[in-house]
């Protein structure tokens, strides 16, 4: 079953202050992080990138220089991450059965994760990458104020790639479409709309990155892999 992948990059990172998939992380962006763990990736065989229209030439130029074989095109996504995906699912490739979205923003997802999601995705038409949630939940009200305890007891943090059949995921959408939902992740697009997802546990940090401090944790996790690979 060969792989499409539809990296998300449209995101207007307001809460950055800057553009973050620009952002430098070790001498690359950290969207072509992301970009060159997924061209690693020996099940995945295209790229789509789909970002505003000012960055499309960016990210093809980008792709030339790393010389990344497996991407097709920059495509134009929507106002909203469901709209993005869509876009993107309309133009996976015939010879593609499954189809892998990942969150441009997580630089630090690596090629093995993504080959795990997409064996589990292979026996079951649906995977995506989680964490336990380790920290104590509190529930607050509109004055800040801790008004409660949430038992994190099956609780999972939802991460990138979700990998899925891509009939599923296009069945999904369209439903999701028709209602006029807005959904954050393929997940909850698949919600009632098809078999159970199941959860691939990720034992390695894959932050996604949204302020200024997440860039140095990354920049610190990248180079302390560089320097785990030399010895």
């Amino acid at each position: 079953m060969s792989v499409s992948a539809i990296i998300v990059a449209a995101g207007s990172s307001r809460r950055m202050g800057f553009d973050k998939l620009a952002a430098d992380l070790c001498g690359e962006s950290v969207l072509t992080r992301s970009m060159l763990a997924f061209e690693a990736c020996p099940e995945v065989v295209e790229i789509r990138v789909v970002t505003s229209p000012e960055k499309m030439g960016g990210v093809t130029e980008a792709a030339k220089r790393l010389g990344l074989s497996k991407f097709v095109e920059a495509i134009e996504g929507g106002a909203e991450r469901h709209l993005s995906v869509n876009a993107g699912l309309e133009r996976v490739g015939e010879q593609c059965t499954l189809v892998a979205v990942h969150d441009g923003a997580r630089p630090l997802i690596t090629p093995a994760a993504i080959s795990r999601c997409v064996e589990v995705a292979r026996a079951h038409g649906a995977a995506a990458l989680a964490h336990r949630v380790a920290d104590t939940l509190k529930r607050g009200d509109d004055e800040g104020r801790v008004v409660g305890s949430v038992s994190r007891d099956d609780l999972w943090a939802m991460e990138t790639p979700q990998v899925f059949s891509v009939k599923l995921l296009r069945t999904a959408y369209a439903a999701v479409l028709k209602r006029g939902e807005v959904v954050t992740d393929e997940v909850s697009a698949l919600m009632g709309n098809g078999p159970q997802v199941m959860l691939v546990e990720n034992p390695e940090p894959n932050l996604k990155i949204t302020v200024p401090g997440d860039l140095v944790v990354a920049e610190a996790i990248l180079k302390g892999r560089c320097e785990s690979n030399r010895t």
